[in-house]
C-alpha cells in the first residue's frame, strides 16, 4: 500500500499493528537460535551420556549377536528381529528425542512467547504468484541468508583446520599409541572442533536475532495515512463520532423539554438562564432540576411553560445557583430555603 500511494513507512509500527502481525504469525525469529541452542545442549548431552552410551552399544552389539545366531528367516523371524533392535535403538536414543523437542520448543517460546495462530493456514493465492516467488531470491532477506550461509561455512571450516592443524604434531605419534588411546584422542579433538563450532553458531545466532527483529520492526512500520486510516478504525472517524454526538444531544434536549410541562416553577434570570423544577411529595425527597436552559434554549423553555400555564418567576441568584447543577439532581441543601419560598409562593397562586 505505501509502495503504491508513493507514501514513505516513517511511523513507528502501533500496538494494533503490532498485534495484528502476531495474529498472523509473523514475528522476530532466527532459525540460527534453535540451531545453536540445539547443537550446544546436544554437545553438553554427549559430555554426561557419553559414557552410558557406549556401554549400552556394546550391550546392543552382543545382544544383537545372539539374536543372529538364533535368528531363523522367516516372515515372523524379520519382523521379530526388526521389533528388538527398534525397541533396543529407541531405549538408546530417546535422551536424544526428548533433547530435540525439548529445545526445539524452547528455543521458539523463548524468541516469540505464547502464539497461537491458524491464519498461518489459510490459502494464499499470492503464494504462487511466480513474479512475487522470483523476488524473493533477489530480496534483502536472501542476501542476508546467503551470506549467513557462506560465513558458516568459511568460519566453521577455517576453526576445524586451525585446530586440527594445531594437533597434527600429536597426530603423528598415534602410531605408537594403541587403540583406546586413539581414539581417545580423536575424541577430544572432535569435540574441541564442536566446542569451537557451537561459539561461532552462537554468535551468529545472536547477529541472525538482532536483524530479525530490525527487519520486523521495518516491516511494521506505516505511513502517516496507514497511522491516520488505523485511528479512524480503531478510535472512529472524528466527524461521524461528532454527529452522533450531537443527534444524542438533540434527543436529550427533546426528552428535556418533554418534561418542561410537568414543572411546579420556572426559575429565570431574564437575561439568559431558565431552570426547570419539579417535585412530587410522595415520590421525591427533595425538588429536582427536571430542564435548563441558556439562551435560545432558556426562552424556548420559558415559551413551553407558558403553552402550558407553568409559573414563571424571576430569581436572579436562584436561577444561576440552580443552572451549575445536572438535569435531574436534586436541589443542593443550601438551596433548601430559598426554593421553598418559590414553591410556596406557587402553591399560594395556584389556591388563589
Amino acid at each position: 500500500m505505501a509502495e503504491e500511494s508513493g507514501q514513505e513507512r516513517t511511523e513507528e509500527a502501533t500496538a494494533k499493528r503490532r498485534q495484528d502481525f502476531r495474529e498472523k504469525g509473523q514475528v522476530a525469529q532466527s532459525k540460527e537460535v534453535a540451531t545453536a541452542a540445539l547443537l550446544t545442549m546436544s554437545m553438553l548431552l554427549w559430555v554426561f551420556y557419553a559414557r552410558q552410551f557406549w556401554s549400552s552399544l556394546e550391550e546392543i552389539y552382543a545382544g544383537l549377536l545372539r539374536l543372529m545366531a538364533e535368528f531363523q528367516a522367516t516372515p515372523l523371524g524379520v519382523v521379530n528381529l526388526a521389533w528388538e533392535m527398534g525397541l533396543v535403538m529407541g531405549k538408546l536414543l530417546w535422551p536424544v528425542f526428548l533433547l530435540t523437542l525439548v529445545v526445539g520448543f524452547l528455543s521458539s517460546f523463548l524468541q516469540v512467547g505464547p502464539l497461537f495462530s491458524t491464519k498461518v493456514f489459510q490459502p494464499d493465492l499470492n503464494k504462487f504468484n511466480p513474479i512475487k516467488g522470483m523476488a524473493k531470491f533477489v530480496s534483502k532477506r536472501s542476501a542476508v541468508e546467503l551470506l549467513k550461509s557462506l560465513a558458516k561455512i568459511i568460519l566453521i571450516g577455517f576453526v576445524a583446520y586451525k585446530t586440527v592443524a594445531n594437533e597434527f604434531d600429536t597426530a603423528l605419534t598415534l602410531s605408537l599409541l594403541d587403540l583406546n588411546q586413539t581414539l581417545i584422542f580423536l575424541g577430544q579433538v572432535a569435540f574441541l572442533v564442536l566446542g569451537k563450532t557451537c561459539g561461532i553458531i552462537i554468535l551468529l545466532a545472536v547477529i541472525d536475532f538482532a536483524f530479525s527483529r530490525y527487519e520486523m520492526e521495518q516491516k511494521m512500520r506505516m505511513t502517516k495515512q496507514e497511522v491516520k486510516e488505523e485511528f479512524k478504525e480503531t478510535e472512529g472517524d472524528p466527524q461521524l463520532k461528532a454527529r452522533v454526538r450531537s443527534v444524542q444531544q438533540e434527543m436529550a434536549r427533546k426528552r428535556m423539554m418533554s418534561e418542561v410541562p410537568k414543572a411546579d416553577v420556572i426559575v429565570t434570570n431574564p437575561t439568559h438562564l431558565s431552570v426547570a423544577i419539579s417535585y412530587q411529595r410522595a415520590e421525591m425527597d427533595a425538588p429536582k432540576i427536571i430542564a435548563k436552559g441558556a439562551d435560545h434554549l432558556a426562552f424556548r423553555i420559558r415559551e413551553i411553560a407558558k403553552e402550558h400555564k407553568v409559573p414563571i418567576i424571576e430569581n436572579k441568584p436562584v436561577a444561576r445557583a440552580l443552572y451549575k447543577q445536572e438535569v435531574g439532581d436534586e436541589i443542593p441543601e443550601e438551596m433548601f430555603t430559598a426554593v421553598a419560598e418559590l414553591l410556596a409562593y406557587v402553591y399560594g397562586l395556584k389556591k388563589r
